[in-house]
């Protein structure tokens, strides 16, 4: 039967009774979409192809010799978890709208996406989103770029040898245009976190049975249909059973210097001492630095990243409608709107970013994310959640603010925050926090199925 990409119930990809079109789907689909590949080490190279015979044998030598299928990805982790053999690198390929008219698809063959932004490209979309003007952008984004591609593994090893060999075999007539690095920043509980300290990635949508089982579900169901990820792949051979998916690749500069300059003077200002000083910062972010929510608890502690809450009890006087984790996922409603993010931190610092040295010991620049994220479309999803959410200082309730960490735009009211956690009467108006995050460049893409790069 066709694939159900509204299906409710989380997909038991291992199932004995699985039927030929979804075995056909996750033979065809990339790695990395339904279920996060291990990319501890990373490189992004951003290509563009001058001729299109040349392009199409490129990436389809790229896809037949180099990428696994998502059942390939899938397999692996669960013969590492049995027997603790590690798999193969995960190597992705996404195409830009500009990208598949250098392929030789014409404009009319473009307008085959359903998503108006893809076919737009990232440049014609920065008004309404707040980006910088393009001419901001690093170099390599203000060019246009026709395909970027993903190499990730859990060492450095293997990321290198197949970064030369994919290099080696781009044609004459391409140019490497740029590339990315990123590698995962951990504190000492082994959780991945972004450069502001914080435990980053625990809330995510989830598409895989065997994953969701593992997830307390009391008060928050992670498990998401396929259709919040996944759309037919217009070009490839049968788009009933070959997907892809719309991916955002965005570069975001961290200035952690400032950030904690504020996370401090918002202590300050609300007269927070000793032990709940670290409070201020977690009313930025939604999360103290352990992932503890601040929506429930004063305090950070308590055990493994709590994801089965809700912001439904709180008026603000726990988490601030404006706390990042809160304009983001707000739990209550909006669900069909989050995406599957796959972002990786970047830069080399010597400090620890967990600790809590001084804010004039922290960089102010050349460190950040790589924010990258999966999407079945992006207008209501990442676009809605950075327009309507993230740089919507009336997010909720009026005078929210903007998202202390992403947020973009113009900040010329005050907010509150709760002096004392739990009790509105305590809250007092603050200054909003300044921009920390600066957008460095980046583009939409789409990443076809196998079915079509092995078919180019």
């Amino acid at each position: 039967m066709p694939v159900d990409l509204n299906n409710a119930q989380p997909l038991a990809w291992d199932s004995a009774s699985l039927d030929a079109d979804t075995k056909a789907m996750l033979d065809n689909l990339q790695p990395n979409i339904l279920r996060a590949h291990v990319r501890e080490y990373l490189t992004v190279l951003f290509v563009r192809f001058n001729d299109v015979a040349e392009g199409k044998r490129f990436l389809r030598h790229v896809a037949t010799t180099h990428m696994k299928s998502a059942r390939k990805h899938l397999e692996e982790v669960r013969t590492f978890g049995r027997e603790r053999r590690p798999g193969s690198a995960y190597v992705g390929i996404g195409i830009s709208k500009a990208g598949y008219r250098d392929l030789g698809h014409s404009v009319e063959d473009v307008r085959r996406f359903g998503d108006k932004v893809f076919r737009d490209g990232m440049k014609r979309r920065i008004a309404l989103v707040d980006d910088p003007a393009v001419d901001q952008w690093e170099n390599t984004y203000q060019r246009e770029i026709h395909a970027v591609i993903l190499i990730g593994d859990a060492t450095a090893e293997p990321v290198a040898r197949l970064r030369e060999e994919i290099l080696g075999e781009l044609p004459e007539s391409a140019r490497l245009l740029g590339e990315e690095s990123g590698q995962g920043l951990r504190n000492p509980a082994g959780d991945g976190i972004e450069h502001f300290g914080y435990v980053d990635g625990r809330s995510q949508p989830l598409f895989l049975k065997d994953e969701v089982d593992r997830e307390p579900k009391k008060h928050w169901n992670p498990a998401f249909p396929l259709g919040s990820v996944l759309v037919a792949d217009p070009f490839a051979p049968n788009p009933a059973r070959h997907f892809g998916s719309y991916f955002v690749f965005r570069k975001l500069e961290q200035n952690v210097r400032a950030f904690k300059e504020i996370e401090r003077d918002l202590a300050d200002g609300l007269g927070l001492t000793g032990a709940d000083r670290p409070r201020a910062g977690a009313m930025l972010v939604g999360r103290f630095k352990d992932g503890t929510p601040v929506t429930t608890k004063p305090k950070a502690g308590g055990g493994p990243v709590d994801n089965d809450f809700t912001f439904d009890a709180d008026d603000g006087s726990k988490c601030p409608f404006s706390g990042h984790v809160r304009k983001t996922n707000p739990r209550s409603f909006g669900r069909e709107v989050l995406m599957a993010r796959r972002g990786q931190t970047y830069g080399e610092r010597t400090d620890q970013p967990w600790d809590d040295a001084p804010p004039e010991t922290r960089p102010s620049g050349d460190v950040g994310l790589l924010f990258m994220a999966f999407n079945s479309s992006l207008l209501s999803q990442f676009e809605f959640t950075q327009q309507s959410w993230a740089n919507n200082p009336d997010f909720q309730v009026e005078g929210t603010g903007h998202d202390p960490v992403i947020g973009q735009g113009e900040r010329d009211i005050k907010v509150t925050f709760p002096k004392v956690w739990g009790r509105p009467e305590q809250s007092l108006p603050q200054p909003q926090v300044a921009q920390t995050v600066t957008m460095r460049g980046g583009e939409y893409f789409f990443m076809p199925s196998l079915a079509y790069l092995r078919g180019l």
